[in-house]
């Protein structure tokens, strides 16, 4: 659900052993074409996409369960650049903080490099800026690079729409009042305020089935886009001498245009629920009305081709935006979720594991599920956990893990590593992990391959084979410098060296507005590997409780 910290809501985790067959669930999963020779697609680009089967694969689950949503959750762009600007020093991999193997972490280049990137994006907006992000609203360094980008738009004589949209956790967000940070923003921006419109909402669309925003986006003029799972919370990012790992992805071209639109939609939604006892709150500069729709006034064309990158941008809308896609004509087999994924009567109706119209509504969750399957030979994860926040929510996805099962039978690697168990504050509330120990993964890997299997040794085989479990360190020592434990906050899937998955969704369940990206492009994945993939598991290695590679297996 993403409430890490200590004082949000509580959470309660129970740990128990996979008991549903496997086979079974693996029924409700929308078929992944067949790898070995994957025909020539045609994305919304307009341009062949040949040799990109990856995305073929997670095109093709997202045309069967949500077809309606094409333009405004999910979209397929060629014509994409992942290129380094001239003078970025980062690119487009954007870390916090980029201080692989200090654990002083003095020097932070990564998080000085999101910064400029997005003070410099800003800057070169003429139109529009779009930022969505989980409450609070963006504060310290980051409030600092909003109001320099665009104070530096406005000096070039640039008049500017900007919305700012957060999600709000009941009662714990109550107190995230857009009319207050308008007014904050607009104290910052001083003489420059007159060229700047502000749109500023908070947003919750379910406080029962906890849903809200938790994307985290920077749009501007619809064709430059800064995006993945970085809050703009400056005491867990910047303020501290204990900083949380994350990433975020920059990109220029269509795919920009995406989240744009997909903006709109959530905007949309927010537009005709303010009110002082609705569910979204609301505030502008000009004392006008709440501005649904942009992206689609303002920046109307398909933003121009920058690079030659194929892009699947896909999002959710969690609960409460809209019921189902109408347009949709997935039928999935009804079975029953793993008995395990509840954890006694407080959890709530399970839109994870066993809601069809919820599915239709929320396509990142089959695309991750997609993408895992799409898998030849091997996958890398990285998250803050696997396992949810149970009881409200069920415990795990079962046929992302049925998934993985599949794959590690059949001798595909997966290495997994998630934040550092130690973050996870009392009753499973606050930190940066909702687990006591990684056995409650390699449990769960090992029940469902025991079901898909029918055989125990062949699932211990399987799994201490093939996999590799780990929690998540940024150098060589247990934890910080100051004694705190590694943070890891990454949402990002990768597989065969040649696609992966940057956003803000979560693998564990979540019912939230989520947004990311999947590319698939070798040179982009050779750099995540060389640059976040490879340090990560240099330092986190030490930790594994199961590693093939080094025979290790004490799950």
């Amino acid at each position: 659900m993403h409430l890490h910290r200590s004082r949000r809501p509580g959470r309660l985790l129970r740990s128990a052993l996979a008991t549903a067959a496997a086979s079974a669930l693996l029924a409700v999963v929308p078929a992944v074409p067949a790898q070995a020779d994957p025909a020539p697609a045609t994305g919304s680009g307009g341009a062949s996409t040949e040799g990109t089967p990856h995305l073929d694969a997670v095109e093709s689950v997202l045309r069967q369960v949500s077809p309606g949503l094409e333009g405004t959750v999910w979209q397929r762009t060629e014509g994409n650049s992942l290129d380094t600007p001239a003078g970025d020093r980062a690119g487009w991999l954007l870390q916090t903080p980029g201080c692989w193997g200090d654990a002083a972490c003095a020097d932070r280049p990564g998080t000085r490099a999101l910064l400029d990137r997005m003070t410099a994006d800003i800057a070169g907006a003429t139109r529009t800026v779009d930022v969505s992000t989980l409450a609070p609203f963006p504060n310290g360094g980051f409030e600092d690079a909003l109001a320099a980008g665009l104070k530096a738009s406005a000096a070039a004589g640039h008049r500017l729409q900007v919305r700012i949209l957060v999600g709000a956790a009941p009662i714990y967000n109550a107190n995230i009042l857009p009319s207050r940070y308008r007014d904050e923003l607009l104290a910052r921006l001083g003489p420059a305020a007159g060229s700047v419109t502000l749109n500023i909402a908070s947003m919750t669309t379910s406080r029962t089935a906890f849903s809200w925003n938790h994307s985290k986006l920077v749009v501007v003029d619809g064709r430059s886009v800064i995006a993945g799972g970085i809050n703009g919370w400056k005491d867990d990012y910047l303020d501290t001498a204990h900083p949380v790992s994350d990433v975020d992805l920059a990109l220029t071209g269509p795919a920009a245009g995406s989240a744009g639109r997909y903006l709109d939609t959530l905007w949309a939604w927010t537009c005709q629920n303010t009110g002082l006892f609705d569910n979204a709150w609301f505030a502008s500069s000009d004392g006008g009305a709440c501005r649904p729709s942009i992206e689609r006034e303002l920046n109307p064309a398909a933003p121009p081709a920058t690079g030659t990158v194929p892009v699947l941008a896909v999002g959710g809308l969690g609960v409460g935006i809209k019921a189902e896609d109408p347009a949709s004509p997935y039928r999935p087999s009804p079975v029953a979720a793993a008995s395990d994924t509840r954890c006694g009567p407080l959890t709530l109706h399970d839109n994870t594991n066993a809601d069809r119209n919820y599915e239709t509504v929320n396509p990142e969750e089959n695309a991750l599920r997609a993408l895992v399957q799409s898998a030849r030979s091997h996958i890398e994860i990285s998250q803050q956990d696997m396992n949810g926040t149970c009881p409200p929510l069920p415990r795990y996805d079962a046929r992302l893990y049925d998934a993985l099962a599949a794959k590690l039978a059949a001798g595909v690697k997966v290495r997994i590593v998630v934040s550092d168990p130690a973050n996870r504050g009392a009753v499973g509330s606050g930190g940066y992990s909702q687990i006591k120990s990684l056995s409650e993964v390699s449990d769960v890997l090992r029940a469902r391959l025991t079901a898909l299997t029918g055989d125990p040794a062949k699932a211990s085989a399987a799994l201490c084979g093939n996999l590799q479990l780990a929690t998540f360190r940024a150098a060589p020592t247990a934890t910080w410098a100051d004694g705190h434990p590694y943070a890891l906050h990454h949402k990002l899937v990768a597989v065969d060296g040649s696609a992966f998955y940057i956003g803000s969704k979560n693998l564990y369940p979540a019912w939230l507005q989520d947004f990311g990206y999947i590319v698939e492009d070798r040179a982009a994945a050779a750099r995540l590997d060389r640059d976040l993939l490879a340090p990560e598991w240099q330092y986190s290695q030490a930790t594994a409780t199961v590693d093939w590679a080094t025979g290790s297996c004490r799950a």
